[in-house]
């Protein structure tokens, strides 16, 4: 079962790329997904890895929690449910 992984504090600088091949170095990366701003286009800092097994995904937090990356430290660990934040159409005003 694969494990999907929050990673944070990214430079805006970062590729997709150069987040695979540092988290392949602790597993099988089965996608990766860098957040970007709808209107810029620009990267928000902060994107999604889902590693192949939860021992891989453990394996990537202990690994690259806190290393320094384009000369930030890096935050990871395991991601959180999406929760609805409502809004949109339909919500009641009352």
């Amino acid at each position: 079962m694969s494990t999907k992984l929050y990673v944070g504090n990214l430079a805006f600088t970062t590729s997709s790329e150069e987040i695979q091949t540092l988290f392949a170095k602790a597993g099988t990366v089965e996608s990766v997904s860098l957040i970007e701003d709808r209107e810029t286009g620009r990267s928000r800092g902060f994107g999604f890895v889902e590693m192949q097994t939860k021992e891989e995904g453990a394996a990537a937090i202990s690994q690259f929690n806190g290393m320094e990356l384009g000369g930030r430290a890096l935050t990871v660990n395991e991601a959180k449910p999406r929760e609805n934040r409502g809004g949109g159409n339909g919500g009641s005003r009352y």
